[in-house]
C-alpha cells in the first residue's frame, strides 16, 4: 500500500461517524489535497467548543463563514461577531470564480452557491436590532465583577441589589443603580443604616467612577429596556435552516469593556434561560467570538473565572463556543483545555517569542506520524488549516493539514443600500426598535427625595410659624404691662402691702 493510500484510511478510519456532521475539507499529504479524503465535524460534539486561530489573513474569517453557512444549512442558528464589518455577505450567494471550482474539484466537493437567512444585530446607534439588557437581569454578582470591584464593593452592590428587592424598585439602566448608591449614603443613609449597616461613601464613591468609565464605552445604550430575549436567536427559516445572526462591532473595537460586558451578559442570560440538554444529536445554538483577545485582553481574575465557570457548564444547554483569535496563547489555558474543534490557520515566525508561541501551539494537537507540526504550521497556505476534532465518543480525531472549502456565500460585504433592505425585511427590528424608560428606581427614588424634601419645608415652615406665634403672644403681654401705669401700680408689692395695712387696721 502506497503512503497516500495508508494516508487515506487514516483519514477515513479517523472521520467517519455514524451521525450527521458537516464537511470542511480535503486532508492534505506533503502539501497536496487527497481527492476525497474528507475532514469532518459531527453535529454531535459541536457543543465541545473550539478555537479557529491563524495569522491575519491566512482565512480564519472566511473559515468562520463556512462553519456558519454549513451549520445554518443543517437547521443550526448561530450568532457572530463582526468586529471588521466583513461578514455581511453571507446573505447574499457568490459570484462564483474560476479559483474557488479549481479548489473544490481538488476536495471532490460539488460548489453551489448560495444565501443564507441573516439578521443584523447592534449594540450601538448602528441600524439593526438592538441588543439590550437591564442591570437586574445582570445581577449583583455579575455586575460587580464586570466593574472588576473589591470584596467590601461587592458587598455593597449586594446590598443595594437586595434595598430594591425589598422596596420593589426596578434597576433597569445605569442611572437607576448610580441613583440607589446616591441614595444609600445621601437622603437615604439612615434607612439603610437601620436595615443593612453602614455603607462608607469612599466604596461607593469608587464603585460610581467605575460605573462612568464604563458609560464612557457606550454602556448607556446597552443598558436598559427592551430585554433582548435570547430565545430569538435560535429561529428557524421556512426551510428549515438556522439564522445567522451578526452582531456588528465596527464601531466598538476601542471599547472592549463593553464587547466584554455583552459578551458575558448575554452567556449568563443564555444559561439561565435555555433548558439541560444532555447529549443531543445536534446543538441548539453556535457562537463566534471574533477577536476574542479583546474579551481576556482586559479581564480581570474574577472575570476569568466567570468566564472559565461559564465555558464548562453551558456545553450541557447545548450551546458551542467558538473563539476566533491570532494565536491560542491569547485564550487562557483554562479556557482552551475545554474547546473541542481546533481549527489552526499558519502561523508566522518572525522573532523569538513566534517561535516559541508556534513551539506552545504545536502541542496542543494529536502527534501525527505523517506531520511534522510545527514546520506545518509555518508553511500552511491561505485558505488551509491543521484540523483536529472530536468523534462521536469525544476522542480527537487524526491531525490533518487541510484544504478548505470555500464560502457558498459572498465573500464580501453588502453594500448600504442591500444592508438598509435586509434589516427592513427583519421581523425583529420594530420589536427592540423602540427605547422604553418606564417608572424605575431612579424616577421613584426621586419622587420619594421630593416629597421628604416638601415634608420637611412644611415642617420647618409650621415650626418657624408657631414660634413666631408664641413670640408675639409673649411680646403683647409684656408691652401691655409696659404700657398700662394704672396695672403696674396695682400690681407692684408696695400697693399690696399697703392695702393688705389698711385691711388689718379695718379689722381690728
Amino acid at each position: 500500500m502506497s503512503k497516500t493510500e495508508a494516508f487515506r484510511e487514516h483519514i477515513e478510519e479517523g472521520y467517519t461517524f455514524k451521525g450527521d456532521y458537516i464537511t470542511m475539507g480535503a486532508a492534505m499529504l506533503d502539501g497536496e489535497a487527497v481527492t476525497g479524503a474528507h475532514i469532518k465535524v459531527p453535529l454531535k460534539t459541536l457543543n465541545r467548543h473550539g478555537l479557529i486561530a491563524g495569522a491575519t489573513g491566512t482565512g480564519k474569517t472566511k473559515t468562520l463563514q463556512v462553519l456558519a453557512e454549513n451549520l445554518s444549512d443543517k437547521g443550526i442558528p448561530v450568532l457572530l461577531m463582526d468586529l471588521k464589518g466583513d461578514l455581511s455577505g453571507l446573505a447574499e450567494p457568490s459570484p462564483g470564480h474560476p479559483k474557488i471550482d479549481e479548489r473544490h474539484q481538488k476536495i471532490g466537493l460539488p460548489f453551489e452557491p448560495k444565501r443564507f437567512p441573516v439578521e443584523i444585530l447592534s449594540l450601538s446607534e448602528q441600524d439593526g436590532v438592538k441588543l439590550r439588557a437591564t442591570v437586574s437581569e445582570f445581577g449583583p454578582v455579575l455586575l460587580s465583577r464586570i466593574l472588576d470591584l473589591s470584596e467590601v464593593q461587592e458587598g455593597i452592590v449586594a446590598v443595594v441589589f437586595k434595598y430594591c428587592d425589598d422596596n420593589k424598585l426596578p434597576l433597569l439602566d445605569l442611572k437607576d443603580f448610580k441613583k440607589v448608591l446616591q441614595y444609600a449614603t445621601g437622603e437615604g443613609k439612615k434607612e439603610f443604616e437601620e436595615a443593612y449597616g453602614r455603607i462608607s461613601t469612599s466604596s461607593t464613591g469608587t464603585i460610581l467612577r467605575k460605573i462612568i468609565e464604563l458609560e464612557q464605552q457606550g454602556a448607556e445604550l446597552f443598558f436598559g429596556e427592551k430585554s433582548f430575549e435570547v430565545n430569538d436567536l435560535t429561529r428557524i427559516d421556512a426551510d428549515g435552516r438556522g439564522y445567522i445572526n451578526i452582531i456588528r462591532l465596527t464601531d466598538i473595537q476601542d471599547r472592549p469593556k463593553l464587547f466584554s460586558t455583552f459578551m458575558l451578559s448575554l452567556l449568563a442570560e443564555i444559561y439561565a434561560t435555555f433548558p439541560e440538554q444532555g447529549d443531543s444529536d445536534q446543538p441548539e445554538l453556535i457562537l463566534f467570538i471574533d477577536e476574542a483577545h479583546l474579551i481576556f485582553k482586559e479581564a480581570s481574575r474574577a472575570l476569568l473565572d466567570q468566564i472559565e465557570s461559564i465555558v464548562k457548564l453551558i456545553r450541557s444547554k447545548g450551546i458551542g463556543l467558538y473563539f476566533v483569535t491570532q494565536n491560542p496563547t491569547d485564550v487562557p489555558n483554562e479556557v482552551l483545555a475545554q474547546l473541542g474543534l481546533k481549527v489552526q490557520h499558519a502561523l508566522r515566525a518572525f522573532t523569538a517569542r513566534d517561535r516559541k508561541a508556534i513551539k506552545l501551539t504545536a502541542e496542543n494537537y494529536p502527534i501525527s506520524e505523517y506531520y511534522d507540526t510545527k514546520e506545518v504550521l509555518t508553511s500552511l497556505g491561505i485558505g488551509e488549516a491543521l484540523i483536529s476534532a472530536l468523534d462521536e465518543k469525544g476522542r480527537p480525531t487524526p491531525l490533518a493539514a487541510t484544504l478548505l472549502r470555500a464560502p457558498m456565500s459572498r465573500m464580501d460585504i453588502l453594500s448600504e443600500a442591500e444592508l438598509k433592505a435586509l434589516i427592513k425585511k427583519s421581523s425583529l427590528v420594530p420589536k427592540y426598535g423602540e427605547v422604553v424608560d418606564r417608572e424605575s428606581a431612579y424616577e421613584i427614588l426621586n419622587e420619594k427625595i421630593e416629597k421628604a424634601e416638601a415634608a420637611a419645608e412644611k415642617e420647618k415652615q409650621a415650626a418657624e410659624r408657631e414660634k413666631t406665634s408664641s413670640s408675639t403672644r409673649s411680646s403683647s403681654r409684656r408691652s401691655y404691662q409696659r404700657q398700662n401705669p394704672v396695672v403696674k401700680v396695682l400690681t407692684s408689692a408696695t400697693f399690696i402691702r399697703g392695702v393688705l395695712g389698711v385691711l388689718k387696721k379695718v379689722i381690728r
